[in-house]
């Protein structure tokens, strides 16, 4: 068994963190139970180009393996009731919303303890639920800017710049991740359960980590550096190679003096402008040209295969097809394959979180559901019959477009 086999999570997300979040759970085991209003077409993330095709799409592919997909207006009076029988027979109720819809949408504890008094809502949204920014929309881009992240990255005197991936939306989904995770088991201990206010901005705020430790206590300004290089730790950042660019880490003074030997200049270890950390920190304006003149005089290979064998840390710089493919990627099995009536074989990434010996976990096992797919069977297996289920596609708890109630009877 997978350790997460016995949590069931009704989950009404959309997009990427919500749904990044629940996915590492669905790998572990747990049942997420993927609630698609069919009013707005189910979940956003269907339709994200540039690979979308009839409701689905690559980009929803890589959020939402081994979920199940339930078509439910809880908006109505028959969907209502169909959600709150899901909720008594769940763990907890997970969103990522505006902060002020899970209030309107009644996906607060407060709104569900009367149905189940173990019920954990962990609502991931922009901003949180409380605080003046609360019913705005959050976007990772948006999140970026206010974190101060895009002041950080780029070339010293360019334009700001955003990370290349989606860095908050997918931490917010780890940290939500973990926050429901904590909810089921004080749950489970107390016997009670709780809301969990999870928010895009407190994770991007979280994140400056050190840097904002230094600047509240010490005024540091924080600042965009060369070549992606470290705020203090020198050398430890990228440079140019004979032919494409590497990263080199003396994040230990050993490091450093090991540097010096393969870059044949141990002069350079003795030189007291260069000593310690601090040294070279405060000389990096006279270090690191000369580190960048040695460097562009071999290849990256060359480079890497010296300072591999001297046990210095680093590293090519792939792009994305490189880091798919690297021997070490393909060894801890992280591309998972899955089958899809349109683009056949669809392979995506697995979750990184393992659980169990190394080497013996399991893979995921079904692609991302078609919108409504598991409407009928998740119903049936709380108890609900055909009679039950006609009526309440009568009633409009499905969405009244035939087209988007396929999953049900």
């Amino acid at each position: 068994m997978r350790p997460l086999e016995d949590v069931r999570i009704v989950s009404l997300e959309q997009y990427g963190a919500g749904p990044f979040g629940s996915m590492h759970l669905a790998e572990l085991g747990a049942e997420i139970i993927k609630i698609e209003d069919p009013t707005s077409g189910g979940d956003v993330g269907r339709y994200v180009p540039p690979y979308a095709q009839d409701g689905d799409s690559l980009f929803f592919e890589s959020f939402n393996k081994d979920k199940s997909s339930v078509l439910l207006d809880i908006r109505t009076p028959a969907g209502r009731e169909v959600f709150h029988d899901l909720v008594r027979s769940a763990d907890a109720v997970y969103s990522n919303l505006r902060g002020d819809v899970p209030a309107k949408l009644g996906i607060r504890y407060d709104d569900l303890k009367d149905v189940n008094p173990r019920i954990v809502c962990c609502s991931l949204t922009g901003f949180g639920m409380t605080g003046p920014r609360a019913a705005e929309p959050g976007y990772d881009y948006v999140l970026q800017a206010l974190g101060g992240w895009m002041s950080l990255t780029g070339e010293p005197g360019g334009a700001p710049q955003k990370a290349g991936l989606s860095l908050v939306d997918y931490s917010g989904g780890f940290v939500a991740a973990i926050a429901l995770l904590a909810g089921i088991h004080a749950a489970r201990r107390d016997g009670v359960g709780t809301d969990c206010d999870l928010s895009l901005y407190d994770t991007a705020v979280s994140l400056l980590t050190y840097p904002a430790t230094w600047h509240l206590t010490e005024g540091y300004t924080p600042a965009r550096t060369h070549h992606s290089a470290h705020p203090s730790l020198v050398p430890f950042q990228a440079f140019e190679a004979a032919d494409g660019w590497l990263v080199v880490g003396c994040a230990k003074e050993k490091f450093w003096q090991r540097l010096t030997v393969v870059l044949a200049q141990p002069d350079l270890a003795t030189d007291p402008r260069f000593a310690t950390f601090r040294d070279r920190d405060r000389h990096r304006d006279v270090l690191v040209p000369l580190l960048e003149e040695l460097f562009r005089a071999r290849d990256v290979a060359t480079w890497i295969a010296a300072m591999t064998a001297a046990g210095i840390p680093c590293a090519p710089i792939h792009d994305v097809g490189e880091a798919l493919t690297d021997e070490h990627t393909v060894a801890r099995g992280l591309v998972a394959e899955t089958e899809h009536a349109h683009w056949g074989t669809v392979r995506s990434l697995r979750s990184p979180v393992r659980v169990g010996p190394p080497g013996d976990d399991t893979p995921a096992v079904r692609g991302g559901p078609a919108m409504g797919e598991h409407t009928a069977s998740v119903l049936r297996g709380i108890g609900y019959d055909d009679e039950r289920l006609a009526a309440l596609r009568a009633a409009g708890a499905f969405g009244t477009d035939p087209d988007t109630t396929e999953g049900t009877p």
